[in-house]
Order: C-alpha cells, then structure tokens, then sequence
C-alpha cells in the first residue's frame, strides 16, 4: 500500500487528458470525485440519462472509443468480460480502444471480470504499445461517493505511478499487487469473503430466529462481538428492518461467484464451500429476489424456515 501524495502532485498532472468508459453506478461518482478535483473528463456511456447526468457535473461527452484518440489515461468501469473484450478489441467494424488510444497511453480497467479476460486485454494492448492497469476497486457506492474506496491495482509499475495521483482522488486507500493478474484475484478473493459473510449469516440469523430471537437484537449482539466486521454494521439497518434495496444485486453476486468458480476451476482449486454459496445465490435470485441486495439472502433463508 502506498501513502497518500502531496496535492501539488497532483496538481502538476492536471494537464494530462483523461477519458472514462461507462459511467454507471460505481463509475459516475468516481468521475465527479475527478471533476471535483478539476480535472477534465471525456466520457463515453451509451444510456442518455447516465450520460445527461454526469455531462451535467462538468463532463465532457464522447461519441465513440475514437474521441479517446487525445487520452493519456482512458478509465473504464464496465459491467462484463464480452463488454471490456469489445471496448479495448472492438466488435465488428467499430475499432476498440487498442486501435484509437496512442502508443504509450494507459487503460485502467476498474470492474470485477475475469483473470482469463484480463490477461487477453493485456496482450492486446501491449501490441500496440498501450500500458495496462487492472484496479478493480472495493467497496460501495457511497465510498464510491465519498471517494473512501479501496483500489486493487496491477500491472505496469511507470503506469501505475503516473496515474497514482487520480486514484488518490477517488480512493482512501490504494494497493500495487503485481505486475500481471495479481489485482484481479485479490478482488476475487475479496468478494469470495464478502458473498460468504451474506450466506453464513442468514443461516445463524434463521437458527437464531428459532429460538425466538429477533434480527434487531441478534445483529446488536453480533455488531459488539468478535465476529463483528464493517460490513454486517453497514448491513444490520436492512437486516433489522427487511428493505433489501440493492447496492449490490443477488445476480451482481451471481455473476462475481461465477469468475470465483471459473477461476478456482482453470487453477484446479477445489472450492466446496464456495460451490454451495454460489448455488444459494442461485435460488434466492428465482424465488424472485435476483434485483434485490445481496444481504437478501437473510430473507431467502428465513423464507425457507419453519415460522
């Protein structure tokens, strides 16, 4: 993990031109912590109203991946791996970014996608002389708002130091892992803890229950004991109260124990546990649940119990 730099640093490289793709929920609070900073963004986002909004912060719009010609640094915050593939390879005859951006430009790809894809994105850019930085970030979109994220980054060392100070304007803190996939495993690893915390507790929450517990009194007990953790205080408001309003979605957690699973299968890591989770995920998501926020899971289980 690297301290905190000096504001005149960055400062000193807000000249540098930046480009963003995708300016979803994680995605538009970090370019508004960019533009907070008066730094100048070129944004590409195919929904209007996404894109209305963040051009109303101070954005610029850009049309196609071609308008990115101009970009030192293009971020991109996307929701797949058939998405990146297309954005940095292209898709038919619409050209990606390996093919606009300038020899000696950086690409920092931001979502959770697979190492496999990553790798593939790698060797494409590096053809053509493009840096490459995998920084998939952890945390919600309020941190998103607060820019009090966690940054994951690996890839080109000169790149990341270059960049470093834009990533200070979106992040609390930030970590260099590796020169190659290293970043998008520790977020796999990460989100393998996150989805799991979901899972075991409405199972202890439905046992609880039996015993003629309520969620609001189990959740202040497990919040002041050893087991309590950042994220089941950040839960317990939803728990107690059963408003499941998404921040991340069950299919959103479908999707990340999916590359969890495939990659632990390429590897030839046996993952048992991590295998029933995801089937969890599965069936809450068809009983009706797939929008809901994770933490539905709670629930899932206390649906299937014996009232």
């Amino acid at each position: 993990m690297v301290t905190k730099m000096a504001a005149s640093d960055a400062h000193a490289q807000s000249d540098m031109a930046i480009g963003w793709v995708g300016a979803g929920k994680m995605g538009a609070p970090m370019i508004r912590n960019l533009l907070a900073q008066g730094q100048q963004v070129t944004v590409t986002e195919p929904s209007s109203a996404q894109r209305d909004g963040i051009v109303a912060a101070g954005a610029v719009v850009a049309h196609t991946l071609s308008d990115h010609a101009g970009s030192h640094i293009v971020f991109a915050t996307l929701p797949n791996d058939a998405v990146l593939a297309d954005v940095v390879i292209g898709k038919g005859d619409q050209p990606g970014l390996r093919d606009t951006m300038a020899r000696g430009a950086c690409f920092i790809e931001m979502s959770t996608v697979s190492p496999e894809c990553s790798a593939h994105v790698a060797q494409a850019l590096e053809e053509k002389g493009i840096a490459y930085l995998r920084a998939p970030v952890s945390g919600s979109t309020t941190l998103a708002e607060q820019a009090t994220l966690t940054i994951l980054t690996s890839g080109d060392r000169a790149a990341w130091e270059a960049a470093l100070p834009f990533l200070e304007m979106m992040s609390v803190r930030q970590f260099y892992l590796g020169h190659r996939e290293e970043a998008r495993y520790m977020k796999l690893v990460l989100n393998t803890l996150v989805g799991a915390s979901s899972a075991i507790l409405s199972e202890a929450l439905a046992l609880g229950a039996s015993g003629g517990l309520s969620h609001a009194k189990m959740m202040e007990v497990v919040n002041e004991s050893a087991v309590a953790s950042p994220l089941l205080k950040y839960k317990s408001e939803a728990i107690v109260s059963g408003d499941y309003a998404p921040a991340f979605t069950v299919d959103q957690m479908i999707k990340d124990f999916s590359l969890i699973s495939d990659a632990a299968r390429r590897n030839n890591i046996p993952l048992f546990t991590t295998g029933l989770i995801l089937e969890a995920y599965r069936a809450a998501s068809n009983s009706g649940l797939s929008d809901k926020d994770f933490f539905a899971l709670v629930k899932w289980q206390s649906d299937m119990s014996p009232q």
